[in-house]
């Protein structure tokens, strides 16, 4: 990251400037697979104008994050791009204006929103990276990569693809956090959506425990772990605290926000859900993994009678992950409590093209812990007709 230009003509404000950079460059380091320079040795591009394919191969780095500062009377503007350094190709850019009431939380704000922003950005240019090298130089780091997009859907049919990139990838790295956390993740997905074999079950729960011995440190290993706990033993005491440590690690991590939200929908807890959906939603509008916030939103606005804020939440959830089968089915719970039974009885028939063996007896089972918050949802599904 190069020190954001100060562009209002003050000298005075650089301190803001480097300040900023400073911030920013301590969250990006939280999050365990960025490599990030250090101040010092960005800051020697300070006033100086680089070619950014020189900056790349002088501190070894892919990705640039320049900025700019502009002060003028009381409000302040501030510019950052993040740039391919190869070949110079942008792959995010952003306006904050911003009144400077309070120049540190102005400062603080901005921090979060950049890096909340720029972490899936990266994760996608770097799954573009990965899937155009040959697999015979892949390393542990890039079959972890190449399992992300078939990892996040819930599918039984995309988890079978990455379950043996992420095998393959602790075979190589035993110690990875993050590859545990992931292939947990993936043997819940195929414990639930294909076949229920007991096995699938237990070795989920022994990565979600290594990716918590091995990546203590790495908050969405940590979250990811967290859910499986959830969802397999409904264990949110536990849950709790391990969202809790990785928010710690990095509050801007839109992955532990998320699921944190859904988790705390389950449970009926429904302000700090609205709370955490939303904001990963600020941080990060585009991201591919928004179904997560935006099911935590049509939950909690369900529990709150709020119907149709419920059906539009869970319609954006759809939009980001159609293939999976919960998002239709509290869509369709909604739809029923709005009075339209043919729209929700559409909506019932996608949740069983996506998920042939779902039912409220097997969703209860992986959820149903918070009776008050279930139960409504159940009745509804039962009205409309899915299977018991």
């Amino acid at each position: 990251m190069l020190p954001f230009q100060n562009m209002s003509g003050d000298s005075e404000q650089d301190y803001f400037c480097d300040g900023m950079v400073e911030d920013i460059i301590t969250g990006l380091s939280r999050i365990k697979w960025l490599f990030v320079i250090a101040r010092n040795s960005s800051f020697v591009y300070k006033g100086r104008t680089v070619d950014m394919k020189q900056i790349g191969r002088e501190l070894g780095v892919r990705y640039v994050l320049e900025g700019s500062v502009r002060k003028a009377a009381n409000r302040v503007r501030i510019t950052g791009q993040l740039i391919e350094a190869q070949t110079g190709a942008h792959l995010w850019a952003e306006r904050y204006d911003r009144p400077l009431d309070d120049i540190f939380a102005v400062q603080d704000e901005i921090t979060m929103c950049v890096i909340g922003a720029i972490e899936p950005s990266l994760r996608k240019a770097e799954i573009d990276r990965v899937k155009r090298q040959r697999p015979s130089n892949l390393n542990a780091y890039d079959l972890v990569l190449r399992s992300l997009p078939f990892a996040y859907t819930r599918t039984a049919k995309d988890a079978a693809m990455a379950i043996p990139l992420l095998e393959d990838a602790l075979k190589l790295e035993p110690d990875y956090g993050f590859a545990h956390a992931l292939l947990s993740w993936c043997l819940h997905a195929r414990f639930r959506r294909g076949g229920l074999h007991q096995e699938d079950r237990i070795a989920a729960l022994q990565h979600a425990h290594a990716a918590i011995a091995h990546g203590n440190d790495d908050a969405t290993a940590l979250a990811a772990a967290a859910f499986v706990f959830v969802l397999e033993e409904q264990d949110t005491t536990t849950a709790l605290k391990l969202f809790d440590r990785a928010l710690e690690l990095s509050n801007s991590n839109v992955f532990a926000l998320s699921l944190s939200a859904v988790t705390l929908a389950w449970m009926g807890k429904t302000e700090l859900a609205i709370e955490r959906a939303q904001r990963a939603l600020r941080l990060s509008p585009f991201d591919s993994l928004n179904f997560w916030p935006n099911i935590a939103l049509a939950l909690a606005y369900f529990h709150t009678q709020r119907y149709g804020d419920a059906a539009d939440a869970a319609r954006s959830a759809i939009e980001s992950n159609p293939g999976f089968g919960i998002l239709r089915a509290v869509l369709t719970a909604a739809l029923m409590r709005l009075g339209r039974v043919e729209e929700a009885k559409a909506a019932a028939r996608g949740v069983l093209e996506c998920d042939p063996s779902w039912t409220i007896h097997g969703h209860r089972d992986i959820v149903g812990f918070e009776p008050t918050v279930f139960r409504p949802l159940a009745d509804a599904w039962r009205e409309v007709g899915l299977p018991e």
